[in-house]
């Protein structure tokens, strides 16, 4: 039986930028959610994260830079801290990115490309989505055993605090 979470379009996580993870963490901690031990740099995007879980399925994602550049921190400067974006999860993230194209909508990456948390990630455009920078993901496969000197290494990278 196919559970819900693998046939529909689910809440992934909310996205807010902070300058600081840590005094980012400190106020949504007070608000009583757990952030992750673990926070993930995604170099891609130049950004560190930290997750806290909401529910089964929806998390609140931190996002600061990592450097005096790259989008999240022009967001800072532009807008200040805030929201930065909603994500939804997807089945088929090639699929829902080929839809989206064929009903004329804006995506920032020509194909899907390895985000936080072991998923595939692309975003619509605000301009194509009544100003809101939406996330689609997918949960990326958990990587395979590691075998008689086979390694996983590269399939994600990821640093901690």
């Amino acid at each position: 039986m196919v559970s819900d979470s693998e046939s529909k379009t689910i809440l992934d996580h909310i996205a807010v930028v902070v300058e600081d993870l840590d005094q980012g963490e400190a106020f949504y901690q007070s608000l009583g959610l757990e952030f992750d031990q673990e926070r993930e740099v995604v170099p891609s995007q130049g950004v560190a994260t930290s997750f806290a879980p909401i529910d089964w399925n929806s998390s609140l994602e931190l996002l600061s830079p990592l450097a005096d550049e790259g989008p999240v921190y022009d967001f800072i400067k532009k807008r200040g801290a805030g929201i930065h974006h909603v994500a939804f999860q997807v089945p088929d993230i090639h699929a829902k990115c080929a839809e989206l194209k064929e009903l004329g909508h804006t995506l920032l990456y020509p194909e899907p490309r390895e985000g936080a948390r072991r998923r595939l990630v692309n975003f619509v455009h605000p301009k194509s989505s009544k100003g809101v920078l939406v996330e689609i993901t997918q949960v990326l496969a958990p990587p395979e055993e590691e075998d008689e000197g086979e390694s996983d290494e590269g399939v994600f990278k990821g640093d901690s605090r």
